[in-house]
């Protein structure tokens, strides 16, 4: 018996071993599709093609396809949400009085009639050309496969879909606030994805999304009124015309041709998404690496003026994030005027464009940013929305920043951090590792992703420095570009760049409620020396940046460091001097170092000057001598 127990202790230790030093792999789906669209009822018929490789080392019995449009109906999860939650997407509902005079907020979803809402009928669905056995839950779809799909090996899957676009509720639909007729995002049964923690067949309950990296050959056949803008290349554009046609071509239809084909292929990419109007207008412009940036607006006296001044703005932006992250990877972008406010989609962006230039600039700016934070480093949105939504915000407004020029502030993210302040504060933070539709609010799920996502990249920089915190950028783009990143990935990355011990700041961070707080506890005399006092108060660890401003005009910086990071930081200001005191412990509540001026010669003393340090009770941060 103890024999046995031995030999299984030892085949577990083995197993464990194997799973933790395995490679990375990730799946590959190529899909091919053909749909045609009637604009008169908003209802496409389809067909679906799809060469499906295994690369896992499982071997695979089912698979799962979203369908989304299936969220769009009264009785949906979707629509069930927005009856419980507090604070509703105001997108999303009504204001309606009750018999008795009240105002309540009533779920848009629940009153779509049949002939408005979304749906997505699948038919016929084959393993190469054996008829599979399907079953629809809500917004997923699961097949069970007459043959398994062993590793390292490739099936083809194909089907038929019947869908309807949903009036406008939440992304995608039609005849959105500012009348483009169809935002086509989500439209497709779309393959869910299976990695190293299984299958992500989640249905769509609120926002974000998760897909397979591959290639899309997609033609859609329209009314011919209709421009298209979207992923992927148009392959046929001197046919098609729309402002897709070459310099000097002149693009003549067949007199009798009510409906055009458009041919898009997207490369390496994991979603498709499209918009169509009658009344686009579209403009190319030049950007950084030859890349061509589309824009398609509707045609408006009162904001053509601002899509035409937005234009050479994303040139400059769009050179900005190639230079602080790394080179966009695609010879095409487009910035499409649709959905409900602005998403990111592969090679694409739909935003509504009646609004503002600072606006439009904004929203413009934020989903480009997303090329970089999911579209090319392809996090886990629904488990990890902190990962993109965050990172995202952190070079937004860095970006925008830079385009202040000489106004350029020392710190653009003082209202990031105070928006996180006001959630800890409110009592309803909840840890970063909650799924994106498991936040009891809407609030602090937004300040969760946005903020402190955007907190967690500003404030690396004062944990580890900014050259160290560029340099991350850069290597986990260059490591992860085109794969699935992960938390650890993005920690392990600025591990390896600066040298520093960072588990601890990643496991407070993004996975507890943990909240910074130090405060300067007391200054006293010492024999003709000061010796200053800290206390930790919150659970999370930090090293100190600490600056004493002298009676004298002049000032000196003292750096502690974190005892568990085993990491000294460049000095962040290497003109001024700077004092390396010993190491704080984190179980040692209390801190204590000297310095070799009375305490009269002290003026003021602040922990962290800089304000990247996210302490949630900063007024215990600064001591002025009386």
């Amino acid at each position: 018996m103890q024999k046995i127990i031995l030999l299984s202790f030892l085949s577990f230790g083995l197993n464990a071993a194997f799973a933790q030093s395995a490679p990375y792999w990730q799946q590959h789906a190529d899909y091919k599709m053909e749909v045609s669209m009637d604009v008169k009822n908003y209802q496409y018929k389809g067909k679906q093609e799809l060469v499906y490789t295994n690369n896992s080392p499982d071997t695979l019995r089912k698979v799962f396809y979203h369908l989304f449009p299936n969220a769009f109906q009264p009785g949906s999860e979707m629509d069930a949400r927005l009856h419980f939650i507090k604070d509703p997407d105001g997108r999303m509902v009504n204001k309606v009085k009750t018999a008795d005079g009240k105002e309540v907020k009533q779920s848009r979803i629940e009153s779509l009639k049949p002939n408005e809402i979304g749906y997505l009928k699948i038919s016929d669905f084959k393993q190469d050309g054996i008829s599979a056995q399907t079953r629809v839950s809500g917004t997923v779809l699961e097949v069970i496969l007459p043959k398994p799909i062993l590793p390292n090996s490739k099936t083809t899957f194909t089907l038929g879909f019947d869908g309807q676009v949903p009036v406008q509720i939440r992304r995608s639909g039609r005849n959105n606030s500012e009348g483009v007729e169809l935002s086509m995002s989500q439209w497709y049964p779309k393959l869910a994805e299976f990695d190293f923690e299984g299958w992500h067949a989640d249905p769509y309950i609120a926002r974000e999304f998760h897909g397979v990296w591959g290639n899309f050959d997609v033609k859609i056949t329209i009314d011919k009124e209709y421009t298209i803008g979207g992923s992927g290349y148009l392959q046929d554009k001197n046919t098609i015309g729309h402002g897709y046609e070459d310099a000097g071509v002149t693009v003549v239809y067949p007199k009798k041709a009510k409906t055009l084909t458009w041919h898009f292929i997207a490369p390496n990419v994991h979603d498709f998404t499209w918009a169509a109007d009658k009344e686009y207008t579209h403009d190319i412009v030049k950007g950084p690496n030859d890349v061509d940036l589309h824009f398609f607006y509707k045609n408006n006296e009162k904001t053509t003026a601002n899509w035409k001044q937005l234009e050479p703005l994303m040139v400059k932006v769009m050179d900005y994030y190639n230079h602080r992250v790394g080179a966009y990877p695609y010879k095409q972008y487009s910035f499409i005027q649709g959905g409900d406010g602005g998403m990111e989609y592969a090679m694409c962006t739909l935003m509504l464009g009646n609004g503002t230039l600072e606006g439009i600039l904004g929203t413009a700016t934020h989903e480009l940013g997303h090329s970089w934070f999911q579209h090319i480093l392809a996090s886990n949105e629904s488990k990890h929305p902190w990962m993109d939504e965050g990172f995202t915000t952190y070079i937004e407004d860095s970006a925008l920043n830079e385009l202040k020029g000489d106004k350029k502030e020392a710190n653009p993210f003082k209202g990031t951090y105070a928006a996180y302040y006001s959630l800890v504060n409110s009592g309803k933070e909840q840890p970063q590792t909650t799924h994106g539709d498991r936040y009891d609010e809407n609030r602090p799920y937004s300040i969760s992703s946005y903020v402190k996502g955007c907190i967690f990249l500003a404030q690396l920089e004062y944990v580890i420095g900014k050259e160290n915190l560029d340099a991350t950028l850069k290597r986990y783009f260059n490591d992860f570009k085109f794969k699935h990143p992960t938390p650890n990935d993005i920690k392990r990355t600025a591990e390896r760049v600066s040298g520093a011990e960072l588990d601890w700041y990643l496991i407070d961070w993004a996975q507890t409620a943990n909240t910074i707080d130090y405060g300067i506890k007391d200054v006293t005399d010492n024999s003709g020396k000061t010796t200053i006092t800290l206390e930790r108060i919150g659970r999370m660890p930090m090293p100190i940046d600490l600056k004493v401003d002298y009676t004298d005009g002049t000032s000196e910086n003292f750096y502690i460091p974190l005892r568990m990071m085993n990491f000294i930081k460049p000095n962040p200001n290497p003109n001024e001097k700077r004092t390396v005191v010993d190491d704080w412990a984190w179980a040692q509540q209390n801190y204590s170092f000297t310095i070799d001026k009375n305490k009269t010669a002290i003026k003021k003393i602040t922990i962290d000057p800089s304000g990247l340090m996210a302490d949630v009770k900063p007024a215990n941060n600064v001591f002025e001598v009386k």
